[in-house]
């Protein structure tokens, strides 16, 4: 037996001289002698012309001990390779696709037998990198042998590093054309080179600087990567602070993100996710990425004068994404909610061009288009809660809360409700983006408003007391506000029944001159207001007054007319019936004209004149009877308020949209109001509720 264990014993030092004398003979072989045949096969591997210009040697790694099967106990080689070029497909810009000073890689031996390249790690010294990509789709990082056919061999490697050099990056299909400068830093740790970078994405400038680690890892190792940016993308700056662990599929990223920019909807083309042509904003958050979900966690930003708080949530998902969450106001501006309903902001524009549509001369209604083409490209579930409102002071508005939902192009708010003059405003709205032009039904419900703080700039209100109720139902179809407006069809009503009002203001709307003087010298009063009721019928947005009455223990005051939304414009006429015994009454019919930029509000000067001449001609006669054309006997009779009630009392309908088929709400009527009390108040201002 011992001649045994002695014959495997020589045969193992046979073994591992031969070894030995082969790895001699490759680390003592003059490797650039097989450059040429190296070139060759590379060329013919890539399907691209490729050169070792510079000199080309050979070193010895232990063995990789994480390496499959007999690759843990072979030596790796390692290469070095100055002056290399990488040519480009024909149809590329630049000649060619990789210029490299040095390289040095190191090679695992086994998977070159399954014609596979794996290199553990590269090291690409003062690199020139051109990666582009046509907007067909071809791109030449892609490798394919002559006639087209894709190459056999497949290349991955596991860490990269870079030193000192320039990436260019031209992706048609995203209009980016970005070229980033390398530069190796020391003192900076965990940092290890820095960059800069300048181009432009979407046509617009795109520049910028920052600094990550020295070693990239290109496979999911777990190893985190540092990075520090700051970008500017047209108007948009960002910061970026944290680390990642895949550039490919950015596993486990885990950054603090700032954004600030004029608008929100230039963020549309960077990230693809439909935001609103806002103020200027500005925010900052916690952004976090695993596996298709996308979470910017406890941001706290401001937009205009607003302030925003909350989280957000983009799962990417087919058909299209989703973007949920909550979003919170302490203080929320008024102003800042335009772009809601289209409104125009102090913005510079609503898209990266900065050029903004213009809103006509003397039209009051936003005309700024919905751009119901984004709507289909994410799905959106948010609530969105503001506490607290900043408004002027003629604008009673105190809260909101919302429930925003885009689903395939439909959006819809429900509800959309505020605080108003101490009650409430609630909507339940739906815009359907699929169809052409865009169809939107809805519902509004007023719920006990306050009369005292609805025009609270307004002093003769001050001493008027009562709450309104109302209903609207309305459908319409068009790409903005107006458009909506111009082309609605449904009902409004609205109505208060009991309450007081000053005495002082229906003395103005029946221009009684004397107990104006009167009240002016000894002070207002109130009177009891015994109804109040509108219905307006919209028909192509023309909003005609089928009953709108204001009836009081002293007068009865009748509307009349329509109000044209399409064209902005008033055609109202006030007529005013007091109901007792009045001396200088230069009783005449009101008129509401003009649009709504510049209304004109009149009286009927024909019926005006003629009283006042009567009293003229009387008055040449004796001053007595002067004063007879001026006494208001009052004819005046109570309105039929219980009737007004009945009528009110059921639920606004709405009308199809014109040409657009049959159409209903998107959500149930606002809640009716209970019958009204078939008799009025017996105090003004009683807190009486109905029965």
């Amino acid at each position: 037996m011992r001649w045994l264990t002695t014959s495997f014993k020589w045969l193992a030092i046979v073994v591992a001289a031969v070894v030995l004398a082969v790895a001699a003979s490759i680390t003592w072989f003059d490797w650039n002698r097989a450059r040429p045949w190296i070139n060759q096969e590379v060329s013919v591997a890539t399907g691209r012309p490729f050169a070792i210009r510079g000199n080309l040697a050979l070193h010895w790694l232990p063995p990789n001990a994480q390496s499959p099967g007999f690759g843990r106990w072979l030596p790796r080689p390692r290469l070095i390779a100055n002056d290399i070029v990488l040519g480009n497909p024909a149809w590329a810009s630049a000649p060619n696709m990789v210029e490299v000073g040095r390289l040095t890689f190191s090679l695992e031996w086994l998977p070159l037998l399954d014609q596979r390249v794996i290199l553990p790690e590269v090291t690409l010294s003062a690199p020139r990198i051109d990666l582009e990509r046509l907007a067909d789709g071809r791109n030449n990082w892609t490798f394919a042998q002559p006639g087209g056919k894709p190459s056999p061999w497949r290349f991955k490697i596991g860490r990269l590093i870079l030193e000192d050099g320039v990436v260019r990056v031209q992706d048609q299909p995203h209009e980016l054309d970005v070229t980033t400068r390398l530069a190796t830093i020391d003192g900076q740790a965990p940092y290890g080179i820095g960059f800069s970078l300048s181009g432009t994405f979407h046509r617009v400038a795109v520049n910028g600087s920052g600094r990550g680690g020295d070693v990239l890892s290109l496979e999911d190792s777990g190893d985190p990567y540092p990075l520090d940016a700051q970008v500017r993308i047209g108007r948009t700056r960002i910061a970026a602070s944290g680390t990642f662990t895949n550039p490919a599929t950015l596993s486990a990223l885990d950054m603090h993100l700032k954004l600030a920019g004029p608008t929100m909807a230039d963020l549309y083309p960077i990230t693809g996710v439909l935001l609103p042509d806002t103020p200027p904003y500005s925010t900052a958050g916690n952004l976090l990425h695993e596996e298709g979900v996308w979470r910017y966690e406890r941001f706290q930003g401001k937009v205009g004068q607003s302030d925003l708080n909350g989280t957000l949530v983009f799962r990417q998902r087919e058909p299209r994404s989703l973007l949920q969450g909550a979003v919170v106001s302490n203080l929320l501006r008024l102003a800042d909610l335009g772009p809601v309903i289209g409104a125009k902001t102090n913005s510079a524009g609503n898209d990266l061009s900065g050029q903004p549509p213009a809103q006509p001369t003397g039209k009051v209604l936003p005309v700024d288009p919905f751009k119901t083409d984004r709507w289909r490209t994410v799905d959106v579930d948010v609530q969105v809660t503001g506490r607290k409102i900043i408004r002027d002071k003629s604008v009673p508005i105190d809260n909101l809360v919302t429930h925003l939902v885009l689903d395939n192009g439909v959006l819809t708010l429900a509800p959309l409700q505020f605080g108003v003059a101490g009650g409430q405003l609630t909507s339940n709205l739906k815009l359907d983006g699929q169809a052409t032009p865009m169809q939107a039904t809805g519902t509004v419900s007023l719920r006990h408003l306050k009369m005292k703080q609805l025009l609270p700039d307004v002093d003769l209100m001050k001493t008027s007391l009562g709450e309104i109720n109302g209903d609207a139902a309305l459908s319409a179809t068009g790409n903005s506000v107006a458009a909506l407006a111009g082309s609605s069809n449904g009902e409004i009503k609205m109505l208060v029944d009991r309450g007081s009002i000053s005495k002082l203001l229906l003395e103005y709307l029946g221009l009684n001159v004397g107990n104006i003087v009167i009240y002016k010298i000894f002070g207002d009063r109130t009177v009891e207001l015994r109804c109040a009721a509108s219905d307006f019928i919209v028909k192509d947005g023309i909003m005609d007054a089928r009953t709108f009455v204001i009836d009081t223990e002293d007068a009865s005051i009748g509307v009349a007319g329509q109000i044209d939304l399409k064209h902005e414009h008033f055609n109202l006429t006030i007529k005013p019936q007091p109901k007792h015994f009045g001396v200088l009454s230069l009783r005449s019919p009101l008129y509401v004209r003009g649009t709504f930029h510049k209304p004109d509000v009149g009286v009927d000067t024909a019926t005006l004149i003629a009283r006042a001449g009567g009293a003229v001609a009387l008055g040449l006669l004796t001053p007595v009877t002067a004063l007879i054309p001026l006494i208001e006997t009052g004819p005046g009779k109570d309105s039929p308020c219980n009737a007004l009630f009945a009528n009110l009392d059921r639920p606004a309908s709405m009308h199809p949209p014109k040409g657009g088929g049959k159409s209903s709400p998107s959500h149930p009527p606002a809640p009716k109001s209970p019958p009204p009390s078939a008799k009025p108040s017996t105090a003004a201002g009683s807190g009486r509720e109905r029965p």
